[in-house]
C-alpha cells in the first residue's frame, strides 16, 4: 500500500463530504492520511476540523467560497504553502466533492458565471489546475459526478429533463429575463455540469499522465441533503420522504465509500474517469464520451478561468 500522504477535499462539511472526512479520519495509524478541508470558512469548517481533529488526523481548514475563483486560486496558494513548508505529507489524492444545484438558473457566482456550472465545474477545475503540479505520484482526483447526465429510471420516474449540451461558454452563462426559469432549468444545469464534469475527467487523464489517476465516483440518489435546499419547500418535502425508503443512498452509507475511492488499493488501478457508482464500476452511457466535447470542454474551460482571473485584475487595478 502507498503511504497515504495528505488528501485535499472540497465541500467536507456537510452530508457526502462530512462522512467521508470523518471516514478517513477514523482509519487507524498507518492508513490515516492528512486532511486538507477547504470550504466555506465558519462554525461549520470549525466543526469537521475539529471532529477529525479528534480522531487522531492532521488537519488543515482551508477557508475558500468556490463561488470565487479568486478565493479557489488562493487555497490553491495555501495548499502549496503547506506542501512546501512540509506543514504536511505529499499530496496523493483531491476529492472534488463540493456541489450545489441553484434553485434559479439566473444567479450568478463572483465571477458572473451560472452559479451551479461554476461551483461543481469550474471551481474544481481551477483548483485542479492549480495543483497539478504538486502531486506526488502516484496520486488520484476524485470527482463526485451523477448519474442524472442522462435519462435514468429517476429522472423518467420524477420527469426531471436529462442534460442539454450546449458549447461550454453558453452552459457558464446564467439564464436572462425577469421571470424566475424554475426547477426544471436548475435539473438541466445540474445535470449539464455532471456531464461536464464526465468530459473533464477523460481529457484530465490525458493531460496529467499516468502518474494520477482520475476517476468519478457517483454516491447514489441522496434525496433531502442540503443539495436541494433553495428548491420549494414542497419539493425538499418529497425528497426527505424518499430519502427515508429502504435501499436508497445516505451520506452515512456512500461518505466510507467516497473515502475508500481516495485511499483503498481496490480503486488503484482506476484510470481515465472510470465510473464508479457507489462499490460498483460501471459504463457510463455513450454520450458520456465524445472526443471532440471534451477537446472543446478543456479549451472553452481555460477561457472562461482566464477570463476571470482578467477581470479580477481589471478590478484590482482601479
Amino acid at each position: 500500500m502507498t503511504e497515504p500522504g495528505t488528501v485535499l477535499i472540497t465541500g467536507p462539511t456537510r452530508n457526502l463530504g462530512r462522512h467521508a472526512v470523518l471516514a478517513m479520519a477514523g482509519r487507524p495509524d498507518g492508513k490515516r492520511p492528512d486532511l486538507l478541508l477547504v470550504g466555506r470558512a465558519g462554525r461549520d469548517l470549525t466543526a469537521v476540523a475539529d471532529e477529525a481533529g479528534a480522531l487522531g488526523a492532521r488537519v488543515h481548514a482551508i477557508g475558500c467560497d468556490l463561488a470565487s475563483l479568486a478565493d479557489v486560486r488562493a487555497a490553491a496558494a495555501t495548499v502549496r504553502g503547506l506542501l512546501a513548508d512540509g506543514a504536511v505529507r505529499p499530496l496523493r489524492a483531491l476529492v472534488a466533492n463540493a456541489g450545489t444545484m441553484s434553485a434559479d438558473t439566473r444567479r450568478v457566482s463572483a465571477d458572473g458565471y451560472e452559479l451551479t456550472f461554476a461551483v461543481n465545474y469550474l471551481a474544481h477545475a481551477q483548483l485542479i489546475g492549480d495543483l497539478l503540479s504538486s502531486f506526488t505520484a502516484p496520486a488520484r482526483v476524485v470527482l463526485v459526478g451523477s448519474n442524472t447526465y442522462h435519462a435514468n429510471f429517476w429522472r423518467k420516474l420524477l420527469h426531471v429533463p436529462e442534460a442539454k449540451w450546449a458549447d461550454p461558454v453558453e452552459l457558464a452563462r446564467p439564464a436572462g429575463g425577469e421571470q424566475t426559469p424554475g426547477m426544471a432549468a436548475s435539473g438541466v444545469a445540474y445535470s449539464n455540469a455532471k456531464l461536464a464534469i464526465l468530459y473533464y475527467a477523460h481529457e484530465l487523464q490525458r493531460q496529467a499522465g499516468p502518474g494520477i489517476a482520475v476517476s468519478v465516483f457517483e454516491p447514489g440518489w441522496m434525496p433531502g441533503t442540503a443539495l436541494g435546499r433553495g428548491a420549494p419547500a414542497a419539493f425538499q418535502a418529497v425528497s426527505r420522504a424518499l430519502g427515508r425508503i429502504p435501499g436508497v443512498s445516505t451520506p452515512q452509507r456512500s461518505g466510507p465509500l467516497l473515502a475508500a475511492m481516495a485511499l483503498d488499493d481496490q480503486w488503484a488501478h482506476l484510470r481515465a474517469g472510470a465510473f464508479v457508482v457507489k462499490t460498483k464500476l460501471t459504463e457510463v452511457q455513450p454520450v458520456a464520451h465524445d472526443r471532440d466535447r471534451e477537446r472543446r470542454l478543456w479549451e472553452a474551460t481555460a477561457e472562461l478561468l482566464d477570463r476571470a482571473g482578467a477581470s479580477r485584475s481589471r478590478d484590482a487595478e482601479i
